[in-house]
């Protein structure tokens, strides 16, 4: 598997419909959850600067395996988000998700950024297991509902250092 920066035809909706099935599965989680995903991805593309934002797809066969992004667009007042975090389940356990956030942590650092961070919910223990090997702490919890269940929401947070 190879992982590739930048914006691939299809990956909008490959993205969408990884995050959509896994999350059905995983969380129960439906129509709201598939749609935020969706029109905030696609916003993302729209908006998508090149030394501000960063995209990387995880690719065999011509098939996206995984992503991650960075949202640069307010790294200045409230620091670098990092979004659509996710594997296939072909692909997990390979070391894909670790290389994929190695990627944008690196990013990050090379543009300066001195904070990123990541909103998701408690459960999710492989990706928190990265997330905290990647030097993320988790700083904020609150009950919410913002992917159309209620949940328990986490804010996770990276100093980055120079």
């Amino acid at each position: 598997m190879n992982i590739h920066l930048g914006y691939r035809p299809g990956c909008i909706g490959r993205i969408v419909e990884l995050h959509a099935s896994y999350y059905a599965r995983t969380a129960g989680f439906g129509a709201p959850f598939e749609a935020k995903v969706a029109s905030g991805l696609a916003a993302f593309c729209l908006d998508y600067q090149v030394d501000r934002d960063g995209l990387w797809l995880v690719e065999q066969d011509g098939v996206i395996h995984g992503s991650i992004a960075i949202d640069g667009s307010h790294h200045e007042a409230s620091g670098a988000h990092l979004r659509w975090f996710i594997t296939s389940d072909a692909s997990r356990g390979q070391g894909i998700g670790s290389q994929l956030l190695t990627a944008a942590m690196g990013f990050c650092r090379a543009r300066g950024y001195g904070q990123v961070h990541l909103w998701t919910f408690d459960g999710l223990h492989a990706a928190r297991h990265l997330y905290e090997k990647h030097g993320f702490t988790l700083t904020q919890s609150q009950q919410g509902t913002q992917w159309g269940k209620e949940v328990t929401e986490q804010l996770f947070t990276c100093q980055i250092g120079l």
